[in-house]
């Protein structure tokens, strides 16, 4: 999924017009439209954020402990952090910090209204009519071999 989206930036960035290429809100908009789940998330400005790079933790020993592969995203105007630190690769990382920033710009800019709180809430609701459905199959069918179990024992006596 992520090689795709790279895959699928580079071909953007690529037939873009020179004069465009520097344009992020363009290429933004490009990126965002390729992907049916979040449609109308914010584009980040790349003055607004603060990018460090710190070392990583968690397992994987030497090789995340000892290299500066996490990054630390702040977007200053609003104070939002995010730290991501989900691969080994630096620029990875940067793309997942970007994505996850977009995602909380949006929460924190339009609040309930945001898709991504939307779709938590359709996905809570979704899961619980399943839940819902399956509780009421299995209760048919408890029902029906109890009406079985009745229907012989009375064949039997």
């Amino acid at each position: 999924h992520v090689q795709a989206a790279v895959l699928r930036e580079r071909r953007v960035r690529a037939a873009l017009s020179p004069g465009l290429r520097g344009d992020r809100g363009l290429l933004g908009l490009l990126l965002t439209a390729g992907k049916k789940d979040l449609v109308d998330l914010p584009v980040l400005n790349e003055e607004e954020l603060e990018e460090q790079f710190v070392r990583g933790h968690g397992p994987g020993g030497q090789a995340t402990n000892k290299t500066s592969n996490c990054v630390v995203l702040k977007h200053v105007p609003t104070g939002i952090v995010v730290k991501c630190h989900q691969t080994r690769s630096v620029d990875q990382n940067r793309k997942h910090a970007r994505e996850i920033m977009r995602e909380k710009l949006d929460v924190a800019l339009k609040g309930e209204l945001s898709e991504i709180i939307v779709n938590k809430k359709e996905a809570v609701l979704k899961k619980r009519d399943k839940r819902k459905k399956v509780n009421q199959s299995l209760e048919r069918k408890r029902l029906f071999k109890e009406e079985n179990k009745a229907a012989e024992n009375k064949d039997t006596v």
